[in-house]
């Protein structure tokens, strides 16, 4: 192909050399901007044609191949102004028409596409509008007779429940008859463990499992044996109501739900497209939170009325059979109790009995201890009245140890001061071994007082505990007809 168009200085026809134009640019410092770091590397391309921005995206051909080529050497040997005696263009006229063309082709096959589509959408809508219509009368239809099957077994449920609750009031009855006599048994009971509990707070050496513990254990195990003959009837009679109740409870909770259910259908059934109440609720349609299927549905209630009638049967033979507990059980308690009262008596008096005895050696300790105290005063004051001696035994030693030269004679007053000096501190030191051992001597009379306390302390909590904690809460006791169910 050959380069034509240019500016008024070149010919309009050029035979093909080894000298071009550049690429034209439309910044101006194209032409302008001579690099001298890269004269010194030809090599370096930095002149692209259309045709390189387009290799990325579309196969080459052996034309744009050559066309490259041609503009890569075009740009190499005119890099140079020396080398430019005209400008010429990237492409021919033939190539602007071609590209007018291809646009004009690109443009009425999308305005066809777009025709086609808009038929197509327009028949899909009315197809999809008459299906969604027929779909929506289905299920309003759907719903209105899955309100009669609910509002059928609601009677069912609601002639069940009557029944049950005339039977749970019957029982209910004899129970709490049963209950009275059971619950009297609750305070002698009470009375035991609270003073087993009690007992337990006792210290030390007096925390003894004495007579008075295994009289409370027995008469603890007593009255749990005596609620037990009566607990196995009311046990049954407990475990027969929570049934009857449990199977109420399925009734109304199936009766409740069977509510709900009617009142959310019957408000699906009335919705419309042009109700208020609607919205969207994305993904709704992918979540199942279905737990049965229409035949597991009523059999779930049919269930339900079958397992109420048996209860009521159950718990009406129970009831029969409860008549004849309540007489058997409170000699057992009273025989119990007195002995326990007779146990808590001579206990009582055994621990008065020790108290006072502490007492008394408490009292003869605190005299020694003070004459201990006084003993060691005295031998204190002892050790500071030698202090001065020794002090002025010690100062004319000293005072002698100055003299001059051959006046420094060991003499008679230097072997008596010195012998003077150790006879007192020998004193010292024997009284100082006095003064610990009487010291050591009030340490074990004060342990000795610190234990005796102690103990008195223990003792004087033990007889609180057993006098006024335990049998002040014995006083009483159930009466025999109280003891058997009457009020």
């Amino acid at each position: 192909m050959e380069l034509i168009g240019s500016t008024l200085t070149a010919t309009y026809a050029r035979p093909k050399t080894s000298h071009f134009l550049p690429a034209i640019s439309t910044m101006a410092s194209s032409y302008r901007n001579t690099q001298p770091a890269l004269a010194m590397n030809p090599s370096a391309n930095l002149w692209r044609t259309n045709s390189y921005y387009k290799s990325s995206s579309a196969v080459p051909t052996p034309s744009s191949i050559q066309r490259e080529n041609f503009d890569l050497v075009r740009a190499k040997t005119m890099f140079y102004p020396s080398n430019r005696t005209a400008l010429t263009t990237r492409y021919t006229p033939d190539d602007w028409y071609k590209s007018n063309q291809s646009n004009y082709r690109e443009s009425e096959s999308s305005r066809k596409s777009a025709e086609r589509l808009r038929r197509d959408t327009m028949r899909l809508m009315q197809d999809r509008e008459q299906l969604t219509r027929r779909t929506q009368e289905n299920t309003s239809k759907n719903i209105g007779e899955r309100l009669n099957d609910i509002v059928f077994w609601k009677s069912e449920l609601s002639h069940e429940i009557d029944n049950m609750v005339t039977e749970i009031a019957a029982l209910t009855e004899v129970k709490r008859r049963l209950e009275r006599a059971l619950a009297e048994t609750e305070g002698p009971l009470q009375v035991s463990q609270e003073c087993l509990y009690h007992r337990e707070k006792r210290m030390s050496i007096d925390l003894v499992h004495d007579d008075v513990e295994k009289d409370l254990i027995k008469e603890v195990e007593v009255i749990k044996s005596c609620q037990e003959r009566m607990r196995r009837h009311l046990d049954r009679a407990i475990a027969q109501l929570a049934s009857n109740r449990a199977a109420q409870h399925e009734l109304e909770r199936d009766m409740s739900d069977k509510v709900t259910a009617q009142r959310i259908d019957d408000r699906c059934h009335h919705l419309r497209n042009t109700s208020d109440s609607i919205g969207y609720y994305r993904g709704i349609e992918r979540l199942d939170p279905s737990l049965s299927l229409p035949d597991s549905w009523s059999k779930f209630t049919d269930d339900n009325i079958l397992h109420s009638q048996s209860q009521r049967a159950a718990s009406h033979k129970l009831r029969d059979e409860i008549e004849i507990l309540l007489n058997t059980t409170s000699n057992e308690m009273w025989n119990q109790f007195n002995n326990v009262n007779v146990a808590f008596t001579n206990r009582i008096s055994e621990t008065a009995d020790a108290k006072n005895s502490l007492q008394t050696h408490l009292a003869k300790t605190l005299q020694e201890i003070f004459q201990t105290e006084m003993l060691i005063e005295s031998l204190k004051r002892a050790l500071r009245d030698k202090e001065c001696p020794l002090k002025v035994a010690q100062t004319r030693l000293e005072e002698r140890t100055r003299r001059p030269n051959i006046e420094l004679c060991r003499d008679n007053p230097h072997h008596r001061l010195v012998s003077e000096v150790r006879e007192i501190e020998d004193t010292i030191h024997k009284l100082q071994e006095r003064l610990m051992e009487a010291e050591n001597t009030l340490q074990t009379l004060v342990k000795t007082k610190v234990a005796l306390e102690h103990d008195l302390s223990i003792k004087a909590n033990s007889l609180f505990l057993d006098q006024e904690k335990c049998m002040s809460i014995r006083k009483s006791f159930p009466s025999m007809p109280r003891l058997v169910g009457y009020t």
